[in-house]
C-alpha cells in the first residue's frame, strides 16, 4: 500500500457519499455508496468486511477518491449514475438483454390508439406494462382491439384517409377518420380501455351493464348487442387469470437462486391481486453478498421501468432499503412499499418467484452441462444442415482502426476447444473498416480449407454475415453453414401486422437456406427505432432476423460462444496495445534503451505491472539497478507520463 493511499484512507471524510477503488492505471475497479465513508473504507483495508470479493478488489486497488453527497438517497443515485458511466469490474452491472414490452396510449388525442412500445417516454401519455413476454402484450393488445374498436392505423393515415378502410368492415374500427363516431362517444371507449388495463374490471363491466340496457330500453338494439358482447369476452378473461393475492395490490415480487458466483434473479408481476406473467434476468456472475446484488439490481432495473407498483418485495432486508425505497417514491410520484416478508401471502409469492428463478437457472446450466440439447434446437429452430458438432465464432477488436486484430474461438460438442484458438493481427487494412477486417481474417483461416466446421458463427449482423458468405464463395467452399449474432438497440413503436412467415430475398419471394421456408421468429412483423439491446440471429437469405428467447438453452450457448469471442479478441487487442503503451512510455524515461526496455517489456509484460511495480520488482530485472528502479518509480509517481 502506497503512502498515497494510506493518506486517503486515514482522511476520509465522515458522512454520506460515494467512493471510487481504482488501479495503478487509473481504471475504477469499484463504486460503492456508504452513510458514513471513513468507516465502509477502513472496513475494506482492516479486513473486517467478509463480504468474499474484498481480498480480491483491496489487492488490486491504488488509488481512492470520494464524493460527498447530502443524503443517502442522493448517494443511491449517483453511485447508480457512476456505475453505468464506467462499468466497474467489481460491481453488479444489470444489463438485461430482454426487451420491456407496455402498453401506450395518448388519451389528449383527438382519437387516441393503443400501442405496443419498448420504452417508455415522458410524454404526457398512459404506459402500462411491463408485460413479461411479447406474447403476452400482444395477446393484450389484440383482445383491446376486439372488444375495443379503436383505430389501429398511424396518424398519416388517419389523416389522409377518405373512405373506412377494411378495418371497419371487419368490426374492428369504428372509423372515425370518416366521422363515423362521436369524438364523445370514441373517448368513452378509450376510457373502458385503459379501466381495463388498469385491473378495475368489475367496475368496467358495471358500467357496461348499465349501457347496454339504456340502449335496449332506446331500441338501439345493435350497439345494445354489441356491448353485450363486450361484456361476455371481459368476463371470460376474468375467468382465465389466477387470483394469487386477495389484497388486491400492484405488487412486483423478487427470488432469487444462488449456485457459487451465479446468481439468478426472477420477479413474478402482480398487478389488481392477479398474476400476469414472470420475468427472469440475465444470470448475475459475481462473487458479492446478496442484498448487494439485490440493490443494485432493483437500481438499475427501476431506472428504466415507467410502471413502478406500489410494493416491491425481496427475499431479503436491504442495508440501503430506506434510501432505496425514497427514491422509488420520488420516481412514481407516491409512496412505494420494499418490504422482505417473515410470513403469510407475500412470503408465498418469494418462494414461487424463488423456484422460477431456480428453474432459469437449471436452464442456463442445461446449456453448459448437456449442450447436445442446446445443439439439437440450433439445428432445429435455424434449419441447420445438421446439430453442429463443430461451431467457429469470430470477432473484430479495434479503436479507430488501431491495434486492430480478430479472433477465432472453436467449440466442440458445445464446449470450448482451446487448440482451435487463433489470435489474428490485421496487416491489408489501414483504417477502421470493420467488413475489411472480417474478410482478411475469414480468408486467413479458411483458405487453406483445414479442418472446417460445421457452423461458422460472426459477430454482427448482415453486413458480416454477408462478409463471411463472400469469403466462402471467393474459396469456392460450399455446404457450411454460417450465420451473425448481433446485438442490437430495439425501442421505440410496434406495429402488429399480421404474422410474417419468413424472410425475403431481393425479388420479395420467401426464402430460407437452400431455397427452403426460413424458420418463424415469432407472431408478428416488428417495425422498430433504436433503443434497448437484444440478441437476434441472422441467416442467409432471410429478411428478418430470428428469436430465440423462447429457446434460451440455445441462445445461452451462442451468446457463451459468441462473448468467449469478443474476451479472446478484447484480451489479445489489449495486449498490443499495452506493449506499444509501454514501449513509447519507457523511451521517455532517462536511461533507458532498447536493451533494458525489451528486459522490461519481457520480464513485467503488461503496462499495468510495471507502473504498479516497487522499487524492489524493478531491480529483479536484468540490467536494471537500483538507481535506474528510482528513476522508473519516480516517472510513474510524479506523473510524467
Amino acid at each position: 500500500m502506497t503512502g498515497d493511499l494510506e493518506t486517503k484512507i486515514r482522511h476520509a471524510p465522515r458522512g454520506p457519499g460515494v467512493y471510487l477503488m481504482k488501479d495503478g492505471t487509473g481504471a475504477v475497479l469499484y463504486v460503492g455508496k456508504a452513510r458514513d465513508l471513513k468507516a465502509r473504507i477502513r472496513a475494506y483495508f482492516a479486513r473486517t468486511d467478509s463480504r468474499a470479493m474484498i481480498p480480491f478488489l483491496v489487492s488490486r486497488v491504488r488509488d481512492l477518491e470520494f464524493i460527498l453527497t447530502g443524503t443517502e438517497k442522493e448517494a443511491l443515485i449517483l453511485e447508480n449514475n457512476l456505475i453505468k458511466e464506467h462499468r466497474p469490474h467489481y460491481n453488479v452491472f444489470f444489463r438485461d438483454d430482454k426487451s420491456y414490452y407496455n402498453i401506450r396510449i395518448d388519451p389528449s388525442e383527438s382519437f387516441p390508439r393503443f400501442q405496443l412500445v419498448r420504452r417508455p417516454k415522458k410524454d404526457g401519455a398512459r404506459y402500462f406494462g411491463p408485460y413479461p413476454s411479447g406474447a403476452a402484450a400482444k395477446e393484450t393488445l389484440r383482445f383491446l382491439q376486439t372488444i375495443l374498436p379503436l383505430r389501429s392505423c398511424r396518424d398519416r393515415e388517419l389523416k389522409a384517409r377518405r373512405r373506412p378502410c377494411l378495418e371497419f368492415e371487419i368490426g374492428r374500427c369504428c372509423a372515425p377518420c370518416v366521422g363515423r363516431i362521436e369524438p364523445a362517444a370514441y373517448h368513452r371507449l378509450v376510457k373502458d380501455g385503459i379501466a381495463f388495463l388498469e385491473g378495475r374490471e368489475r367496475a368496467l363491466i358495471g358500467d357496461l351493464h348499465d349501457r347496454m340496457n339504456a340502449a335496449a330500453e332506446e331500441l338501439r338494439f345493435e350497439e345494445a348487442a354489441a356491448i353485450r358482447d363486450r361484456i361476455g369476452a371481459v368476463e371470460e378473461t376474468l375467468e382465465r387469470q389466477r387470483i394469487v393475492s386477495m389484497t388486491g395490490r400492484n405488487r412486483d415480487v423478487f427470488g432469487l437462486c444462488r449456485e457459487g458466483d451465479l446468481t439468478q434473479v426472477a420477479v413474478l408481476f402482480v398487478r389488481g391481486g392477479r398474476m400476469i406473467g414472470q420475468k427472469t434476468f440475465p444470470l448475475i456472475r459475481l462473487r458479492a453478498e446478496t442484498g448487494e446484488i439485490l440493490s443494485s439490481l432493483l437500481l438499475r432495473y427501476y431506472d428504466g421501468v415507467a410502471d413502478i407498483p406500489d410494493e416491491v418485495v425481496v427475499p431479503t432486508a436491504l442495508e440501503d432499503g430506506e434510501a432505496l425505497a425514497e427514491w422509488l417514491a420520488e420516481k412514481k410520484g407516491r409512496g412505494v412499499n420494499l418490504v422482505s416478508p417473515k410470513r403469510g401471502e407475500s412470503l408465498a409469492l418469494v418462494g414461487i418467484a424463488g423456484r422460477n428463478a431456480e428453474n432459469a437457472l437449471k436452464t442456463a446450466r442445461l446449456a453448459a452441462d448437456r449442450p447436445e440439447e442446446a445443439l439439437r434446437l440450433l439445428a432445429a429452430k435455424l434449419h441447420l444442415h445438421s446439430a453442429p458438432r463443430r461451431i467457429e465464432c469470430f470477432d473484430i477488436s479495434n479503436i479507430g482502426g488501431k491495434y486492430a486484430v480478430g479472433s477465432l474461438v472453436a467449440f466442440t460438442a458445445g464446449v470450448p476447444a482451446k487448440e482451435g484458438y487463433r489470435r489474428f493481427r490485421i496487416r491489408t487494412v489501414p483504417g477502421a473498416d470493420d467488413y475489411a477486417m472480417m474478410y482478411e481474417v475469414l480468408r486467413r483461416r479458411y483458405e487453406k480449407r483445414e479442418n472446417l466446421p460445421d457452423l461458422i458463427m460472426v459477430d454482427g449482423g448482415k453486413g458480416q454475415l454477408g462478409v463471411a458468405l463472400a469469403v466462402l464463395r471467393d474459396l469456392g467452399i460450399g455446404g457450411l453453414d454460417v450465420i451473425g449474432l448481433a446485438k442490437e438497440r430495439d425501442d421505440g413503436e410496434m406495429h402488429i401486422a399480421g404474422d410474417d412467415p419468413a424472410g425475403t430475398d431481393s425479388s420479395g419471394n420467401a426464402k430460407g437456406k437452400s431455397g427452403d421456408p426460413a424458420p418463424v421468429a415469432g407472431p408478428g412483423r416488428r417495425t422498430q427505432t433504436p433503443g434497448k439491446e437484444e440478441d437476434r440471429v441472422y441467416l442467409p437469405g432471410r429478411k428478418d432476423p430470428v428469436y430465440l428467447t423462447r429457446w434460451p438453452a440455445a441462445l445461452f450457448l451462442l451468446q457463451r460462444i459468441r462473448d468467449e469471442a469478443h474476451r479472446f479478441a478484447v484480451a489479445y487487442h489489449r495486449k498490443i496495445k499495452e506493449k506499444a503503451d509501454l514501449q513509447s512510455l519507457l523511451d521517455r524515461i532517462p536511461g533507458i534503451g532498447p536493451a533494458r526496455r525489451k528486459a522490461l517489456l519481457v520480464f513485467f509484460g503488461d503496462v499495468r505491472r510495471v507502473r504498479a511495480a516497487s522499487v524492489e520488482d524493478l531491480q529483479q530485472v536484468e540490467g536494471v539497478g537500483a538507481e535506474t528502479a528510482r528513476r522508473i518509480r519516480m516517472f510513474f509517481d510524479t506523473g510524467q507520463e
